[in-house]
């Protein structure tokens, strides 16, 4: 993986969750686009604009700046702007110049989470944002928090698509001998940009993070099945049950525990990546016990990563010009996502960006 993956502009791309978006101002950015998201004042919805006033270029997201109804007002000199982003007011003139405007960005909000569209807006289409129904869905409760890390993004996806290093970086939480042992079976929608990577092992010991929460003792059927939607949308499918119950893929068998692991992995900017995560069970729900355990346990998981990631993207960037990266078996999710990550980078590019 070249330790710089280039964005794919015109995509969706998860900027929050829900709760991180009220009346105080947030600063997020996306793909190297500086972002102040809030609501507005009576209906709630989700706002999302350029965050750097016009006129000298100071973070709309930082203090003093502050809303004034549905309006934003500079905090260094008072340049105000209205939610599609338009200068409304100006200190010390009447007339606003016709260039006085900020961006505005296309958003969504769908499933407990915030999405944005960074790219040409007329291409924006709500029906394309990937679904992840069990975030906000009845009967599921979930955790979730999110983790910066500085690596590039092509990192983290190719990290969530082999799980045999659950094995070895996760051991004593999630990761046991079975799950880097067994084969894995791929599959790719190119023309959706979806990647299946499933993986299910009918005999596994179980690891300390199910054993404690499910409450399981001894071996365990154990499936994973994950759907990565390029280039943000990650959903493990995650089943244990005690060996000898065979899982039902529609949740139906009341002897298995099904649990939902998402990720959005959006592109901060270079070298950088938001690593949003999220469990979701559909078992417990009313344990606040379990669902502690899950959030610190899976906290731990994910800076495990993080510190993992982190040493990655440094050592990369010492790496003599030319090294030869070497891929096996475990590696054919993570390189057919590449193949379509290249290939929406491709088909968002200007045509004096596109590849001679």
């Amino acid at each position: 993986m070249p330790h710089m993956t280039a964005y794919a502009r015109n995509q969706w791309y998860v900027a929050a969750y829900s709760h991180e978006v009220g009346r105080e101002l947030l600063g997020r950015s996306v793909c190297g686009e500086t972002l102040v998201l809030y609501r507005t004042e009576d209906e709630g919805t989700p706002v999302v604009l350029h965050d750097r006033c016009v006129h000298r270029r100071y973070p709309l997201s930082e203090a003093p700046t502050r809303l004034d109804g549905d309006r934003i007002v500079c905090g260094y000199h008072g340049f105000t702007y209205d939610t599609t982003g338009t200068c409304v007011y100006v200190p010390g003139q009447k007339r606003v110049p016709r260039t006085a405007r900020v961006a505005s960005y296309p958003v969504v909000e769908q499933d407990s989470l915030i999405w944005v569209w960074i790219g040409d807006p007329e291409l924006a289409d709500p029906a394309g944002v990937p679904r992840a129904r069990h975030l906000d869905a009845p009967g599921w409760v979930t955790v979730r928090g999110m983790e910066p890390i500085d690596c590039d993004y092509g990192l983290l996806v190719d990290n969530l698509l082999d799980l045999s290093h659950e094995t070895y970086l996760h051991g004593g939480y999630i990761g046991t001998p079975e799950v880097a042992e067994t084969p894995i079976t791929t599959e790719v929608d190119e023309g959706a940009g979806i990647v299946r990577v499933s993986r299910h092992m009918d005999d596994a010991e179980c690891p300390p993070f199910y054993a404690r929460s499910t409450g399981i003792s001894g071996r365990i059927t154990r499936w994973q099945d994950i759907e990565y939607h390029a280039p943000c949308l990650y959903v493990l499918h995650s089943r244990v049950a005690p060996v000898g119950v065979v899982p039902n893929p529609d949740g139906s068998d009341p002897d298995a525990f099904h649990t939902e692991v998402t990720y959005a992995i959006t592109p901060s900017g270079d070298g950088t990546v938001y690593d949003f995560w999220a469990v979701s069970r559909d078992w417990a729900t009313e344990d606040d016990e379990v669902t502690e355990f899950l959030r610190a346990n899976n906290h731990t998981v994910v800076m495990q990563d993080v510190d993992a990631l982190n040493l990655l993207q440094r050592t990369l960037g010492t790496e003599r010009h030319g090294y030869q990266e070497l891929s096996i078996n475990i590696d054919t999710g993570g390189l057919a996502a590449r193949r379509i990550l290249a290939r929406l980078v491709e088909e968002g590019a200007k045509p004096e960006e596109k590849v001679k």
